[in-house]
């Protein structure tokens, strides 16, 4: 039944794909660090991860890291569907493995994707894992949100944005965003901030062009309780 949903899923997900008409902007950036064999960490949000797979179309190798609760290896199931490998691990589950694992895809030129608010949250909350990682790899960070005109917003602890087809989409990527690697803890600190602001940012100028209210998504939910896409409270 997980296979079967993982397949109608990633199905979803090109039918959304192919019925809206797409902007893309700075498109250049990660075609650009790929023509001079770079390597980068994606970032994305938890809650707009759903159209992401089909922004990447294989650009390069990806390994996605992916937490080893229950959502998370139908997300694995389903990202593997448009070629994206995973990377087993969070914060709480084998962590010191999957930073390993990162560093070592990195090291052989292929990019990782890291939802830095995921799995547990708080949304919309850069954790300081992925500029560890960036500043370990000495990679850069480039930022990617979408939006779409038609979609839903699930109450779930991330938000998670549900696109819809037959509507108007963008894609927005960022500016690779360079961690120098003397940064001390306090460095980190306002680097991860930065980081934080130019997604949040980010995500509300895509919500702007298709219409959508920028504060919807990206309102503090911090107090809330947290829950699994299932629904389930943490």
């Amino acid at each position: 039944m997980r296979r079967v949903l993982c397949w109608l899923t990633h199905l979803y997900i090109r039918l959304v794909y192919w019925t809206n008409r797409w902007t893309v902007e700075r498109s250049d950036v990660p075609r650009r660090l790929r023509a001079e064999g770079k390597p980068f960490i994606l970032a994305f949000w938890h809650g707009r991860l759903g159209m992401i797979p089909m922004a990447w179309q294989r650009l390069a190798p990806m390994h996605m890291l992916i937490s080893a609760h229950r959502d998370g290896r139908i997300i694995a199931d389903v990202v593997k569907h448009f070629g994206v490998d995973s990377i087993t691990g969070s914060s709480r589950r084998g962590g010191t493995a999957a930073v390993r694992t990162m560093l070592r895809r990195l090291a052989e030129g292929d990019c990782v994707g890291i939802t830095p608010d995921g799995p547990w949250g708080p949304a919309m909350t850069v954790s300081g894992g992925m500029l560890s990682v960036a500043q370990r790899a000495r990679v850069p960070i480039v930022p990617i949100v979408f939006s779409t005109s038609r979609g839903r917003i699930l109450d779930t602890w991330d938000r998670f944005f549900v696109a819809h087809p037959f509507g108007r989409g963008v894609y927005i990527w960022g500016e690779p965003i360079e961690v120098p690697d003397d940064l001390d803890q306090g460095g980190l600190e306002r680097m991860r901030r930065v980081v934080e602001s130019r997604m949040i940012e980010m995500t509300r100028e895509a919500d702007r062009r298709v219409g959508r209210d920028p504060r919807a998504s990206t309102v503090a939910v911090a107090g809330r309780p947290r829950k699994l896409a299932s629904g389930k409270r943490r």
